[in-house]
């Protein structure tokens, strides 16, 4: 017999660089596996048994049999797809850890693409981040070492080192004609779950991971926001999902339930059998912000359970979806342990579906808003145009802001704008839903 831990999991797209993966240890069920000895014809076990033989006895080097069978079984499910792996007993138990949000490393998670790294996302306040590793790069050297053609175990391990200890990475990015190399310091990673600020009467909440923190550092985050703002006074909600790899799945469903009424979809799970399909839905009415306008921000580093929030909030109608789309990992893996301390394998058993029944596997989450960052910079002894023109329409607008909001918008809104476009108009964006209530509201 063997045990089969069944993991409902939103595995972030791969392994991360620093020990960061997201498989979710919070929907396990332990089965029994049946293994039919006659799955494979002996023709055709000879023929594996050949090969490890001739590698044994002709290979340049010398190789032991746990090497090459551990190489023949990560070989045998990373040719299915990027996410598919053989875990070794190490692999197995940092897997195990990973999901406690604290991690060594540089703070990048990765896939693979064309045999060659490519990065998800990396995450805000790491050494990757902060050197300037962007969602999409590809990572062709490690120390001057070619590493395309290696798996990504092989390349995390040259990732991988002592804290403070430096590792050059060559990336390929879009747009750039010549590679970039960034040299990078090792740290002990600690990823706070979630973030938050205010801006006026506009709520701000970052969630960076789906760590097993996020759920209640969302709700303390909120409570707090509402605190500070003011009891019935926050007028908009700004939920910041990008860069965000993903995480565990019970995390996503939690915080979908945070914003959803009850008996809604907030994900399905579709695999091989049809009709064993299984759906996620809020098991609560929502009661922290009930009413407020949501906007959610996405990017192209936005993966996995970012994705699964962002879609059910969008096809339940409950917030627009503003930025660029968003990378498109839905996909999920059962790890299943191995005998005889063997480690495990790690399959790809099922897709994740948005409410609508949209697969979010490699088609990402199209926002509602397409919005690039980009900078504006104020411009001093502007002319008058036809907007100062007594009588015009945006002068009449402007009157009902004024009218609307206590705290007016100012000139000091530009220092948003300064440091993240994106958000700013999140912002704007929320301020015009709530001017647009309070102008309706009055001309009834």
């Amino acid at each position: 017999m063997k045990n089969v831990l069944k993991i409902s999991s939103l595995v972030i797209v791969s392994t991360a660089i620093g020990f960061f993966s997201a498989i979710s240890f919070s929907q396990i069920q332990i089965k029994s596996l049946k293994i039919d000895s006659k799955i494979l014809e002996q023709d055709q076990e000879d023929f594996l048994q050949e090969v490890i033989s001739r590698v044994k006895k002709e290979y340049v080097e010398e190789k032991g049999n746990k090497d090459l069978l551990e190489s023949a079984a990560n070989g045998l499910l990373s040719s299915l797809d990027p996410h598919s792996s053989y875990l070794n007993e190490d692999s197995l138990k940092e897997m195990q850890v990973q999901t406690k949000g604290e991690f060594g490393g540089l703070g990048i998670e990765i896939t693979m693409e064309y045999s060659v790294v490519k990065v998800v996302s990396a995450i805000e306040d790491t050494p990757a981040f902060a050197a300037g590793i962007k969602s999409g790069d590809y990572i062709t050297k490690v120390d001057d070492k070619n590493v395309v053609g290696m798996s990504i175990d092989e390349v995390v391990k040259k990732l991988r080192g002592k804290p403070n200890t430096k590792v050059s990475v060559t990336i390929l990015r879009k747009g750039e004609k010549q590679p970039l190399v960034k040299t990078i310091t090792r740290k002990i990673i600690k990823v706070k779950a979630v973030k938050s600020s205010k801006f006026n009467d506009i709520a701000y909440v970052k969630v960076n991971t789906f760590s097993e923190q996020a759920y209640t550092g969302l709700v303390e985050a909120l409570k707090k926001l509402k605190t500070q703002i003011g009891e019935g006074k926050v007028k908009g909600l700004v939920l910041d999902l990008r860069n965000n790899p993903g995480g565990l799945l019970d995390q996503a469903i939690k915080i979908s339930d945070t914003f959803l009424g009850k008996d809604k979809v907030i994900v399905s799970i579709s695999g091989r059998d049809k009709s064993a399909a299984k759906y996620y839905k809020d098991e609560s009415d929502e009661n922290l912000i009930p009413n407020v306008p949501i906007v959610v921000l996405i990017n192209e580093g936005s993966a996995s359970a970012s994705e699964i929030v962002a879609g059910a909030l969008r096809d339940n109608k409950r917030a627009v979806i503003m930025g660029v789309k968003s990378f498109g990992k839905g996909s999920v893996q059962t790890v299943i342990p191995l005998e005889k301390n063997n480690g495990a394998l790690r399959l790809t058993t099922a897709l994740y579906y948005t409410p609508s029944g949209v697969s979010i596997q490699a088609h990402g989450i199209e926002p509602d808003v397409v919005l690039s960052d980009a900078k504006i910079e104020k411009k001093d002894n502007m002319r008058d145009s036809e907007a100062d023109l007594k009588g015009h329409i945006e002068v009449q607008i402007q009157q009902a802001i004024e009218e609307a909001k206590k705290d007016q918008i100012k000139d000091d809104n530009f220092e948003i704008y300064e440091k993240d476009y994106q958000l700013a108009r999140a912002i704007d964006l929320l301020r015009g839903i709530d001017v647009y209530k309070s102008v309706t509201v009055k001309s009834n």
